[in-house]
């Protein structure tokens, strides 16, 4: 059993010893910890809190764990049931609560589940408020409420409908180009509440044709629930089969989104950032943000414009803080997260979808040769299992001396970039070990690149 402690919440596998798996003890000791370090930021006040959660297999005993415990701290509950974490954080403004919690592991086995924390904005809470949090767990200090005092829970269903019109109403989003080019899609939605909120997307956004597969938010998942290639094979065939324009597929908490083109080849969850962030550049120019781990397409395309291209330490809360400092009109990491501040600081799958399509629509192309009309870059992922005596921190300032007379971030970790190609050098906070990820123009010069590095980085041991 696993569990484990981070700033951005609690996640685990369902079972085991406490504090050795996600048991409802835990469950219970991490809701009551945020929910007193929520009490913190606001002394005195009677707080509310949105919950909502994927469709996996114990999201209905790990919500009631969770919810009855603020209960007993006096906050009350706004309940979405099943809904998507793009969409819980969109509800917290809307609903003038204090916080949120999404229930989902993301793309994690069904075994697995997770706490995700968000502030008062619907955003993530940051590394020092992760700690704080930590803290509180760890000291176990609650001070639960009065019977008088208890909170109370209030039932929800309305978010996917009001999510669906914020993205409707924005300027970029041509509803009408999008019905005007009868697309054709099948749905992967793994089983999760993906099934429900992308289909009803769809035909609010005029596709008449949708193909579903795996739409049932039963939360048994039909195969590994990441959106990789590898675990996307039926997906390819069926837009194959039924001659869709093109395929989507989201993880179970909606926030990745992967494509497949009209041939059943995968479009590139790298570049589904890439290819909204053409659209959005294309209709209101400005910088642009991705983290140091993804794919240089995007700071070509933006640097072509002639516009500002960032990028931020490998995770979301980073993406974000980094799109506020420079303004950036569009950002995400490569693994189809898509950031678009005109709704909301968060990764969301059904705003991307919304925008590809209509970017798809205006450009009038296939997948193929819209996916084609992009710099072509393949990433190499590696890593080196060092001893346990080893000082990492020593080989990454060694490695930024050696490459000192090129381009260089250490930001987190070691980026160099050498021409058009890059790597990144990046320590594990639990293992001695360094991953490498290289891109370039190929599989075999991005992995060439990494293998190179490697070598380098021995030499050094």
């Amino acid at each position: 059993m696993t569990l484990i402690k981070s700033i951005s919440g609690i996640r685990g596998t369902i079972g085991g010893a406490v504090d050795n798996g996600l048991t409802p003890i835990d469950a219970v000791k991490f809701a009551a910890a945020y929910g007193t370090w929520l009490q913190q930021q606001y002394p005195g006040k009677r707080l509310k809190v949105v919950i909502g959660r994927d469709a996996r297999i114990s999201g209905p005993m790990i919500a009631s764990l969770v919810q009855q415990t603020l209960v007993g701290l006096g906050i009350d509950i706004i309940d979405l049931g099943l809904s998507t974490t793009p969409t819980v954080e969109i509800a917290v403004p809307m609903e003038g609560a204090q916080g949120g919690i999404i229930l989902t592991a993301s793309h994690n086995p069904k075994q697995w589940n997770a706490l995700k924390l968000l502030n008062s904005k619907g955003e993530f809470i940051s590394g020092a408020e992760g700690e704080a949090l930590l803290q509180i767990a760890a000291d176990e200090a609650f001070n639960f409420a009065e019977v008088d005092d208890l909170g109370k829970i209030t039932p929800n269903k309305t978010y996917l409908d009001q999510h669906i019109n914020a993205i409707l109403n924005l300027p970029l989003v041509d509803a009408k180009a999008i019905a005007a080019a009868q697309f054709k899609v099948v749905v992967d939605a793994v089983n999760s509440t993906g099934g429900t909120f992308v289909p009803a997307l769809l035909r609010a956004l005029g596709v008449l044709e949708i193909e579903e597969l795996y739409c049932e938010p039963t939360g048994h998942f039909p195969h590994n629930p990441e959106p990789l290639p590898e675990h996307l094979t039926e997906l390819s065939s069926l837009v194959q089969t039924k001659g869709a324009h093109l395929g989507i597929t989201v993880d179970p908490d909606v926030d990745r989104l992967a494509l497949v083109c009209e041939d059943g080849s995968m479009f590139g969850e790298e570049y589904t950032l890439v290819a909204v962030a053409d659209y959005v550049l294309a209709h209101t120019p400005g910088p642009t943000v991705s983290n140091l781990s993804s794919t240089r397409a995007l700071r070509d395309i933006t640097e072509m414009r002639g516009l500002r291209y960032e990028a931020a330490a490998v995770g979301e809360v980073n993406v974000v803080v980094k799109m506020k400092e420079i303004g950036a009109v569009i950002g995400g990491e490569g693994n189809g997260g898509i950031i678009y501040p005109e709704l909301h600081y968060g990764r969301d799958s059904l705003v991307g979808i919304a925008l590809f399509l209509s970017h798809l629509a205006h450009k009038k192309l296939s997948m193929t040769v819209l996916r084609a009309s992009y710099p072509n870059y393949v990433i190499s992922k590696n890593k080196i299992d060092l001893a346990p005596t080893t000082n990492v921190d020593e080989l990454l300032v060694l490695m930024a001396k050696k490459y000192e007379a090129f381009e260089v971030d250490t930001t987190d970790g070691v980026k160099i970039y050498i021409d058009k190609e890059w790597v990144h050098l990046r320590k594990s906070n639990t293992e001695p070990i360094i991953r490498i990820y290289a891109e370039s123009a190929s599989e075999e010069k991005a992995s060439a690149l990494a293998l190179r590095i490697m070598e380098e980085i021995n030499s050094f041991v």
